[in-house]
Protein backbone atom coordinates (compact mmCIF):
# COMPACT_ATOMS: atom_id res chain seq x y z
CA UNK A 1 0.00 0.00 0.00
CA UNK A 2 1.17 3.70 -0.82
CA UNK A 3 0.39 5.72 2.08
CA UNK A 4 0.83 9.71 2.42
CA UNK A 5 1.30 10.27 6.04
CA UNK A 6 1.71 14.42 7.22
CA UNK A 7 3.40 14.92 10.51
CA UNK A 8 5.95 12.44 9.36
CA UNK A 9 8.53 13.25 11.85
CA UNK A 10 6.02 13.95 14.70
CA UNK A 11 5.10 11.76 17.68
CA UNK A 12 2.31 10.55 16.24
CA UNK A 13 2.99 10.30 12.95
CA UNK A 14 6.17 9.41 13.07
CA UNK A 15 5.11 6.19 15.36
CA UNK A 16 2.86 5.34 12.65
CA UNK A 17 4.84 5.97 9.39
CA UNK A 18 8.17 3.88 11.12
CA UNK A 19 5.89 0.94 11.48
CA UNK A 20 4.06 0.64 8.16
CA UNK A 21 7.36 1.22 6.57
CA UNK A 22 8.68 -1.97 8.50
CA UNK A 23 5.95 -3.80 6.97
CA UNK A 24 6.92 -2.96 3.72
CA UNK A 25 4.35 -0.42 2.80
CA UNK A 26 5.60 2.23 0.84
CA UNK A 27 5.60 5.66 2.67
CA UNK A 28 5.78 9.24 1.69
CA UNK A 29 6.19 11.39 5.22
CA UNK A 30 5.72 14.99 4.73
CA UNK A 31 7.95 16.97 6.72
CA UNK A 32 9.13 20.72 7.25
CA UNK A 33 12.24 20.43 8.34
CA UNK A 34 14.76 19.34 5.31
CA UNK A 35 17.36 18.17 7.92
CA UNK A 36 14.86 15.43 8.67
CA UNK A 37 15.07 14.05 5.33
CA UNK A 38 18.07 11.53 5.24
CA UNK A 39 16.74 10.25 8.87
CA UNK A 40 13.22 9.73 7.28
CA UNK A 41 15.05 7.92 4.58
CA UNK A 42 17.17 5.72 7.11
CA UNK A 43 13.70 4.63 8.26
CA UNK A 44 12.23 3.78 4.53
CA UNK A 45 9.91 6.47 4.27
CA UNK A 46 10.64 8.78 1.49
CA UNK A 47 10.35 12.58 2.83
CA UNK A 48 8.56 15.12 0.81
CA UNK A 49 9.27 18.49 2.45
CA UNK A 50 6.59 21.04 2.50
CA UNK A 51 3.88 22.31 4.68
CA UNK A 52 -0.12 22.03 5.70
CA UNK A 53 -0.12 25.58 3.62
CA UNK A 54 0.97 23.75 0.65
CA UNK A 55 -2.57 22.94 -0.99
CA UNK A 56 -1.45 21.49 -4.25
CA UNK A 57 1.17 19.64 -3.44
CA UNK A 58 -1.07 17.82 -0.72
CA UNK A 59 -4.00 16.91 -3.28
CA UNK A 60 -1.17 15.83 -5.96
CA UNK A 61 -0.14 13.11 -2.93
CA UNK A 62 -3.36 12.31 -1.91
CA UNK A 63 -4.07 11.54 -5.23
CA UNK A 64 -1.35 9.61 -5.64
CA UNK A 65 -1.66 7.57 -2.46
CA UNK A 66 -4.01 4.34 -1.38
CA UNK A 67 -4.43 6.05 1.54
CA UNK A 68 -3.89 9.86 3.36
CA UNK A 69 -3.43 9.83 7.13
CA UNK A 70 -3.54 13.31 8.66
CA UNK A 71 -1.26 13.48 11.94
CA UNK A 72 0.02 16.93 11.44
CA UNK A 73 -2.65 19.34 12.64
CA UNK A 74 -5.97 18.99 14.28
CA UNK A 75 -7.02 22.28 13.68
CA UNK A 76 -5.62 23.27 9.95
CA UNK A 77 -8.98 23.69 7.82
CA UNK A 78 -7.13 24.04 4.54
CA UNK A 79 -5.03 21.06 4.36
CA UNK A 80 -7.84 18.80 5.22
CA UNK A 81 -9.97 20.66 2.10
CA UNK A 82 -6.86 20.11 -0.26
CA UNK A 83 -6.87 16.32 1.43
CA UNK A 84 -10.34 15.55 0.47
CA UNK A 85 -9.87 17.39 -3.11
CA UNK A 86 -7.53 15.28 -4.10
CA UNK A 87 -9.08 12.22 -2.67
CA UNK A 88 -13.22 12.97 -3.38
CA UNK A 89 -14.57 10.03 -5.48
CA UNK A 90 -11.77 7.47 -5.01
CA UNK A 91 -13.37 5.39 -2.17
CA UNK A 92 -9.82 5.61 -0.31
CA UNK A 93 -8.88 5.76 3.13
CA UNK A 94 -8.24 9.30 4.91
CA UNK A 95 -7.69 9.45 8.96
CA UNK A 96 -7.21 12.61 10.66
CA UNK A 97 -6.13 12.98 13.48
CA UNK A 98 -8.35 14.68 16.57
CA UNK A 99 -7.80 15.00 20.63
CA UNK A 100 -10.25 14.29 23.28
CA UNK A 101 -9.64 17.35 24.60
CA UNK A 102 -12.86 18.72 22.28
CA UNK A 103 -14.71 17.59 25.40
CA UNK A 104 -12.70 19.04 27.69
CA UNK A 105 -14.14 21.38 30.54
CA UNK A 106 -11.32 23.73 31.64
CA UNK A 107 -12.64 23.17 35.45
CA UNK A 108 -9.07 24.02 36.77
CA UNK A 109 -8.24 20.77 38.37
CA UNK A 110 -11.81 20.33 39.21
CA UNK A 111 -13.33 16.35 38.43
CA UNK A 112 -16.26 15.68 36.88
CA UNK A 113 -19.03 12.83 37.26
CA UNK A 114 -19.64 13.25 32.87
CA UNK A 115 -18.74 10.80 30.47
CA UNK A 116 -18.97 11.21 26.89
CA UNK A 117 -19.69 8.68 24.03
CA UNK A 118 -18.95 8.90 20.07
CA UNK A 119 -22.35 9.07 19.71
CA UNK A 120 -23.10 11.54 22.18
CA UNK A 121 -20.80 14.59 22.59
CA UNK A 122 -21.40 17.69 24.03
CA UNK A 123 -21.81 21.23 22.47
CA UNK A 124 -18.08 22.23 22.30
CA UNK A 125 -16.87 25.28 24.12
CA UNK A 126 -15.87 28.47 22.55
CA UNK A 127 -12.49 27.83 22.68
CA UNK A 128 -13.26 23.81 21.18
CA UNK A 129 -15.67 24.99 18.62
CA UNK A 130 -13.39 24.89 15.43
CA UNK A 131 -11.93 21.60 15.42
CA UNK A 132 -15.45 20.36 16.27
CA UNK A 133 -16.18 21.65 13.37
CA UNK A 134 -13.42 20.24 11.46
CA UNK A 135 -13.70 16.91 12.76
CA UNK A 136 -17.34 17.07 11.02
CA UNK A 137 -15.43 18.62 7.72
CA UNK A 138 -13.80 15.18 7.73
CA UNK A 139 -16.98 13.22 8.39
CA UNK A 140 -19.15 14.76 6.14
CA UNK A 141 -16.38 13.97 3.45
CA UNK A 142 -17.92 10.65 3.02
CA UNK A 143 -20.52 12.35 0.93
CA UNK A 144 -17.86 12.96 -1.49
CA UNK A 145 -16.89 9.28 -2.06
CA UNK A 146 -14.09 9.01 0.36
CA UNK A 147 -13.86 6.55 3.37
CA UNK A 148 -12.77 9.29 5.77
CA UNK A 149 -12.63 8.81 9.78
CA UNK A 150 -11.89 10.78 12.57
CA UNK A 151 -9.28 9.29 14.84
CA UNK A 152 -9.76 11.14 18.19
CA UNK A 153 -6.97 10.36 20.68
CA UNK A 154 -7.06 10.62 24.45
CA UNK A 155 -4.04 11.27 26.30
CA UNK A 156 -1.25 9.59 24.78
CA UNK A 157 1.65 8.16 27.06
CA UNK A 158 4.67 5.78 25.80
CA UNK A 159 7.64 6.66 24.27
CA UNK A 160 7.57 7.96 20.42
CA UNK A 161 8.78 4.62 17.90
CA UNK A 162 10.55 7.68 15.43
CA UNK A 163 12.52 10.68 15.97
CA UNK A 164 10.04 12.32 18.38
CA UNK A 165 10.17 10.80 22.07
CA UNK A 166 8.13 12.38 24.02
CA UNK A 167 3.88 13.03 23.65
CA UNK A 168 2.57 16.69 24.94
CA UNK A 169 0.97 16.27 28.54
CA UNK A 170 2.72 14.11 31.04
CA UNK A 171 6.06 15.08 29.93
CA UNK A 172 5.87 18.55 30.91
CA UNK A 173 4.23 17.66 34.16
CA UNK A 174 7.74 15.61 34.20
CA UNK A 175 9.77 18.38 33.12
CA UNK A 176 8.19 21.40 35.60
CA UNK A 177 9.05 18.26 38.55
CA UNK A 178 12.57 18.29 37.36
CA UNK A 179 12.91 21.57 37.10
CA UNK A 180 11.50 22.94 40.01
CA UNK A 181 12.11 19.99 42.49
CA UNK A 182 8.21 19.80 43.32
CA UNK A 183 5.78 17.72 41.73
CA UNK A 184 2.57 19.83 40.74
CA UNK A 185 -1.00 19.47 39.36
CA UNK A 186 -3.10 22.39 37.81
CA UNK A 187 -5.65 22.97 40.92
CA UNK A 188 -6.79 20.20 43.33
CA UNK A 189 -5.66 17.86 40.42
CA UNK A 190 -9.67 16.08 40.77
CA UNK A 191 -9.69 16.06 36.62
CA UNK A 192 -9.41 12.86 34.53
CA UNK A 193 -8.39 12.05 31.78
CA UNK A 194 -8.92 8.97 29.22
CA UNK A 195 -5.81 7.64 28.18
CA UNK A 196 -3.95 5.15 25.94
CA UNK A 197 -0.72 4.22 24.88
CA UNK A 198 1.33 5.16 21.86
CA UNK A 199 1.49 1.76 20.75
CA UNK A 200 -1.54 1.17 21.00
CA UNK A 201 -2.55 4.05 19.32
CA UNK A 202 -0.65 2.72 16.05
CA UNK A 203 -2.51 -0.16 16.16
CA UNK A 204 -5.84 1.69 15.73
CA UNK A 205 -4.25 3.48 13.06
CA UNK A 206 -3.49 0.71 11.06
CA UNK A 207 -6.40 -1.19 11.99
CA UNK A 208 -8.35 1.49 10.50
CA UNK A 209 -6.29 1.49 6.94
CA UNK A 210 -8.16 -1.69 5.77
CA UNK A 211 -10.95 -1.79 8.05
CA UNK A 212 -12.74 1.38 8.68
CA UNK A 213 -16.34 2.64 7.68
CA UNK A 214 -16.91 6.16 5.94
CA UNK A 215 -17.87 8.50 8.03
CA UNK A 216 -16.25 7.35 11.31
CA UNK A 217 -15.42 8.76 14.57
CA UNK A 218 -13.07 7.13 16.98
CA UNK A 219 -11.88 7.50 20.61
CA UNK A 220 -9.12 5.63 21.08
CA UNK A 221 -9.00 4.74 24.60
CA UNK A 222 -7.71 2.23 27.13
CA UNK A 223 -8.75 3.41 30.45
CA UNK A 224 -8.39 6.32 32.84
CA UNK A 225 -6.83 7.99 35.32
CA UNK A 226 -6.40 11.37 37.75
CA UNK A 227 -3.96 13.86 37.63
CA UNK A 228 -3.21 13.69 40.88
CA UNK A 229 -2.95 10.07 40.81
CA UNK A 230 -0.41 10.61 37.68
CA UNK A 231 1.30 13.84 39.15
CA UNK A 232 1.96 11.98 42.55
CA UNK A 233 3.39 8.68 40.37
CA UNK A 234 5.78 11.14 38.40
CA UNK A 235 6.62 12.79 42.31
CA UNK A 236 7.55 8.68 43.42
CA UNK A 237 10.04 8.28 40.23
CA UNK A 238 11.70 11.44 41.26
CA UNK A 239 11.70 10.74 44.72
CA UNK A 240 9.95 13.88 45.63
CA UNK A 241 7.27 15.10 47.89
CA UNK A 242 3.96 14.24 47.03
CA UNK A 243 2.38 16.84 44.56
CA UNK A 244 1.29 19.71 45.45
CA UNK A 245 -1.81 21.98 43.82
CA UNK A 246 -0.93 24.82 41.59
CA UNK A 247 -3.41 27.59 40.64
CA UNK A 248 -4.74 27.97 37.69
CA UNK A 249 -3.23 31.44 36.55
CA UNK A 250 -0.14 30.20 37.91
CA UNK A 251 0.15 27.15 35.71
CA UNK A 252 -0.66 28.76 32.75
CA UNK A 253 2.45 31.39 33.04
CA UNK A 254 4.03 28.00 32.52
CA UNK A 255 2.34 26.18 29.90
CA UNK A 256 0.09 28.67 28.83
CA UNK A 257 -3.58 29.00 28.20
CA UNK A 258 -4.16 26.22 26.19
CA UNK A 259 -2.55 23.47 27.75
CA UNK A 260 -2.85 24.77 31.50
CA UNK A 261 -6.61 24.81 30.37
CA UNK A 262 -7.43 22.02 28.21
CA UNK A 263 -4.17 19.97 28.67
CA UNK A 264 -3.62 19.82 31.99
CA UNK A 265 -6.31 21.44 33.85
CA UNK A 266 -9.91 19.86 32.12
CA UNK A 267 -11.86 16.72 32.31
CA UNK A 268 -11.92 14.63 29.16
CA UNK A 269 -13.80 11.80 30.25
CA UNK A 270 -14.78 9.04 26.97
CA UNK A 271 -15.69 6.08 25.69
CA UNK A 272 -14.67 4.54 22.75
CA UNK A 273 -16.38 1.37 21.71
CA UNK A 274 -16.34 1.48 18.20
CA UNK A 275 -12.86 0.88 17.31
CA UNK A 276 -13.07 -2.16 19.22
CA UNK A 277 -16.55 -2.91 17.22
CA UNK A 278 -15.93 -1.83 14.03
CA UNK A 279 -11.96 -2.37 13.69
CA UNK A 280 -11.26 -5.03 16.23
CA UNK A 281 -8.75 -3.24 18.03
CA UNK A 282 -7.85 -4.80 21.21
CA UNK A 283 -5.18 -2.33 23.31
CA UNK A 284 -2.41 -4.00 24.77
CA UNK A 285 -1.47 -1.43 27.16
CA UNK A 286 -4.49 -0.39 30.38
CA UNK A 287 -2.44 0.97 33.34
CA UNK A 288 -1.23 4.20 32.76
CA UNK A 289 0.37 4.87 36.07
CA UNK A 290 2.11 1.81 36.27
CA UNK A 291 3.58 3.15 32.75
CA UNK A 292 4.78 5.96 34.65
CA UNK A 293 6.27 4.03 37.61
CA UNK A 294 8.47 1.42 35.68
CA UNK A 295 8.88 3.19 31.98
CA UNK A 296 8.84 6.68 32.36
CA UNK A 297 12.39 7.43 33.05
CA UNK A 298 13.37 4.86 30.56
Amino acid sequence: MRLFITGAAGFIGGSIAKSLAEEGHTVIGLIRDPQQAEALQTLGITPIVGSLDDSQLLKEQSQAADAVINAASSDHLGAVQAIIEGLKGSNKVFLHTSGSSIVGDASGGLGTDNIFYEDKLPAPTEDKAARVALDNTVIEAAKQGIRSSVMCNTLIYGHGRSFRRDSVQLPRLLKQAQKSGIARHVGPGENIWSNVHIDDVVQAYKLALTKTQAGNFYFIESGEARFRDMSNAIAKVLHLSPAQDWPLDQAKQEWGYEMASYALGSNSRVRGHKAKAILGWEPKHTDVIEWIVTDMMK
